[in-house]
């Protein structure tokens, strides 16, 4: 992501947190992650829970989520090797609840109910459009701003205009308002619920409990007590976590206790949509 007009620590947040979700929005990512709830797997096993994935697209996303530390690859003998989750995808899981809350209350409800996964990853298409992270953090925190003035910040540098194409993007998919051309844009009642998702992804991003996404400065509870040191540190890349932080909720971002294979609605399908929809008001 290129850097923004923003201080360096809310640059950086936003940075990781635009990482966090690209690295599990990529298709099929997490429902491989699902499938790995639970005791270690061998290759087979796997497959076989992702069934309608063949072994060329399998082995790469596993390799991909391998490098973001997020799958841990054992091999006990050479024709013994398995996967599991790391305790950064563990912390990370939780995470996932607060999409379907958030995509249960505010997108539009289709016709006929959806599982858990594709509610998630039709949030996922929301959230990782070019430039969205940026624009919602700076609308978060300044509530209603010019296109000119967003686009100074969000894209310095570039041609003011450009700022258009993604901010009528967000428009459309329901994340920010605006009473018309030549209006300031603010955020929409779907685009500030995304507090608890965002709150939760930058305090996982840093290993900080999730617990301490109700006390983030942008995306926190205004009654949530201040944290005693900065929230984010300067560098823009995620580091694996000193130690890996426990699961814990608070209020603002508690969530239903789902197990993860709830997300699958019981059963997974044989196959999966081939074409997903783009999530948002119009659905």
């Amino acid at each position: 992501m290129a850097h923004t007009g923003l201080p360096p620590d809310t640059d950086a947040d936003i940075a990781r947190v635009t990482e966090a979700l690209a690295m599990i929005t990529p298709r099929w990512n997490v429902r491989i992650m699902l499938a790995l709830s639970g005791p270690p797997l061998r290759y087979s096993e796997l497959a076989g829970k992702v069934s309608w994935l063949q072994n060329s697209q399998l082995h790469p996303k596993l390799k991909a989520l391998c490098d973001a530390g997020l799958v841990q690859r054992s091999a006990h003998t050479a024709r013994h090797v398995t996967y599991a989750h790391t305790d950064r995808a563990i912390a990370l899981l939780p995470v996932l609840p607060l999409i379907v809350t958030w995509a249960e209350e505010y997108l539009d409800t289709p016709k006929s109910p959806l599982p858990a996964i594709e509610q998630i990853e039709d949030s996922l298409t929301l959230l990782t459009r070019r430039h969205a992270a940026a624009i919602l953090w700076v609308l978060k925190s300044r509530e209603e701003v010019s296109g000119r003035a967003l686009a100074r910040i969000v894209m310095p540098g570039s041609d003011w205009t450009n700022i258009y194409p993604p901010l009528r993007q967000l428009v459309a998919d329901g994340l920010v308002d605006t009473d018309g051309i030549g209006r300031p844009y603010r955020l929409s009642e779907a685009g500030n619920g995304l507090a608890p998702v965002f709150g939760a992804l930058s305090a996982w991003s840093v290993g900080r409990p999730l617990a301490e996404a109700a006390r983030h400065p942008v995306w926190g509870r205004p009654d949530a007590a201040p944290t005693a040191t900065q929230w984010v540190s300067n560098p823009s890349r995620l580091s694996a976590p000193a130690a890996a932080p426990a699961p814990v909720r608070s209020a603002q971002v508690s969530s239903p206790t789902w197990q993860s294979r709830d997300l699958f609605s019981h059963v997974a399908p044989a196959r999966p949509t081939t074409a997903l929809p783009a999530g948002g008001a119009r659905r």
